[in-house]
């Protein structure tokens, strides 16, 4: 992967990543739906600033895969993306004081792993 290419993959990653942050920032002054509050939370969504930069910062991160996509194989873009996963809990853990579960890493640790080997070139 070349560095043109690694900064189109991170600049999805880190857009969609900050999409989901404040997607739940967002979220959580909505509070919980249930059927009585349907209506009123789909039209709040609309008024939230949060829930706005959110799905804004979620089409950046399309733009740059798409634009990443013409670059590299889906093989490899595809995979590459689940470090979204990784950045989401270290986020929700330094922020949102979110616990780590010592399963969870493990899992995160995966998928490392398998990106690195995914990238790797001989």
């Amino acid at each position: 992967m070349t560095l043109q290419e690694l900064s189109l993959l991170l600049m999805s990653v880190i857009a969609s990543v900050a999409g989901q942050f404040f997607l739940k920032t967002g979220a959580l002054k909505l509070g919980k739906v249930h059927v009585g509050n349907v209506v009123a939370h789909i039209l709040s969504i609309l008024t939230t600033p949060e829930l706005l930069v959110g799905l804004s910062c979620y089409a950046l991160g399309a733009l740059a895969y798409i634009l990443l996509l013409t670059r590299v194989n889906l093989s490899v873009a595809g995979p590459s993306v689940s470090l979204v996963y990784v950045f989401s809990v270290i986020l929700g853990y330094f922020i949102l004081k979110e616990p780590i579960p010592l399963t969870r890493l493990m899992g995160l640790s995966l998928i490392i792993g398998g990106v690195i080997l995914v990238v790797w070139k001989k």
